[in-house]
């Protein structure tokens, strides 16, 4: 029997303190649609054997990403992850290792992290990076924030063509620290990046390269507009393998770098665990939120590794805290780490151009599909289709056929008039036979 020590007297007064009537009350900020009623589909009780194969009878009607010809990014992107990977970080020394608090035990974890923020910074090309964040769009979020902070200015600027879980995420964050959010519309395959008026109020412009839709840009030129405006250029990147091959965010002037790690070393997972990366110029270096990893000696002069600085509010005063992360994506950041020291400078590249390679080969056997049309005039592994239909209706009719072949722009943006165009991506996973399949199959929808 679960131990529930309050009653419903000491309940009651719980939530009159709250000033609320109900606890059904506490959870008003969650959609009625995200809701569920009790637990559906589940007996009220079993035994062990019997639980045990209706949770696996459950689990079978899940397609698991490797399961057959996969072509899903938007974010979330499969690649091969070398065993290596999982091996060395199930050691018990990473997997059970917490918060570095004390450093002369932590050296090890220390190090690791300190390794990772360098191998950030010399991806985006900046000065800078943190120990890690939760993952992608919580980065972005504290992106816009840390621009207000340093801009003294409450509006941020997103693109159209900015992730919207990341605009939406920014947008609730910020609408909670007083900064004003405005994006604007999505333009698939523009040449320019869909953006307001950058005036005197605005602290941060927020771009995404590639897109969303996987349209690949060089924003130096935006980036010196924004600085004589006086605000300062947030790159977001979700996809880290086309780090390898694009020209970074820092060569071409962005102040602030954020996005998912989890393409590198981390599995696609259902959804998660992801690891966030941030990276800045060093003059914002105290306006970064989560914590540094730093080199140092000891009193004898040898080298050792410490929690150089943490801006969040478990460890000052929450009216100065940076942020209000508690906690670092410690784990997914050592499996990026390893990862990217195996693959080496030459293996990423390599990696990058593979991911390319496989994309445009994709492209040219879709396109050759009566019907289609190619969006993108540029991309590294991920497009966007004009289909002659309403896409989410054939995505599931391909993936009737055992082709689970991207996401409908109609899901991430429903209601504007998107319905005909399908995002997908292509890996170093993708196989000849995956693209052949794919095509195959969407001539028969389309047919």
């Amino acid at each position: 029997m679960r131990y529930l020590p309050h009653g419903d007297e000491t309940r009651q007064d719980m939530l009159a303190r709250i000033g609320v009537s109900g606890i059904d009350d506490l959870f008003a900020d969650i959609p009625p649609a995200a809701r569920k009623a009790g637990l559906d589909e589940l007996p009220a009780a079993r035994g062990e054997m019997e639980v045990e194969a209706i949770m696996g009878a459950m689990a079978a009607r899940n397609r698991a990403a490797g399961d057959g010809p996969f072509f899903v990014g938007c974010g979330a992107y499969r690649h091969h992850v070398p065993a290596t990977v999982d091996h060395l970080i199930q050691r018990s020394e990473f997997l059970t290792a917490y918060t570095p608090y004390q450093p002369e035990i932590s050296q090890g974890t220390l190090q690791v992290l300190f390794e990772f923020q360098t191998q950030v910074a010399r991806l985006t090309g900046m000065e800078a990076a943190n120990a890690s964040m939760y993952d992608g769009s919580t980065a972005c979020g504290e992106a816009v924030l840390m621009a207000a902070r340093v801009t003294r200015r409450k509006k941020a600027l997103l693109s159209g063509n900015l992730h919207p879980h990341y605009r939406d995420v920014a947008s609730t964050l910020g609408g909670y620290a007083g900064v004003e959010v405005a994006s604007a519309a999505p333009e698939p395959g523009a040449a320019d990046d869909p953006l307001g008026e950058i005036d005197a109020s605005t602290a941060c412009v927020v771009v995404q390269n590639p897109d969303i839709f996987g349209t690949v840009r060089d924003y130096s030129a935006l980036a010196e507009q924004v600085h004589e405006a006086g605000a300062l250029l947030v790159v977001v990147v979700t996809e880290p393998v086309s780090l390898g091959l694009l020209r970074s965010p820092g060569a071409m002037g962005a102040d602030i770098v954020c996005g998912e790690g989890q393409g590198i070393g981390n599995m696609v997972g259902f959804g998660g665990p992801y690891l966030g990366l941030f990276a800045i110029r060093e003059k914002h270096l105290r306006q970064m939120p989560g914590r540094i990893c730093g080199e140092t000696v000891d009193a004898e002069g040898r080298r050792g590794f410490v929690l150089t600085l943490s801006t969040r509010e478990q460890h000052i005063r929450r009216d100065t805290a940076t942020s209000n992360i508690c906690t670092n994506a410690g784990l997914c950041a050592l499996a990026f780490s390893i990862h990217l020291t195996l693959l080496g400078g030459a293996g990423l590249r390599k990696l990058a151009r593979l991911n390319h390679e496989n994309a445009l080969r994709l492209q040219d056997e879709l396109a050759a599909v009566k019907g289609v049309r190619l969006v993108n005039k540029t991309c590294f592994n991920e497009f966007t289709l004009q289909l002659p239909g309403d896409a989410a209706r054939i995505t599931e009719q391909l993936a009737e056929r055992g082709v689970i072949a991207g996401v409908p722009a109609s899901r991430l943006y429903p209601g504007a008039g998107l319905d005909d165009l399908l995002i997908t991506a292509a890996s170093e996973i993708n196989s000849a036979a995956d693209r052949a399949a794919f095509a195959a199959a969407l001539k028969e929808v389309l047919s």
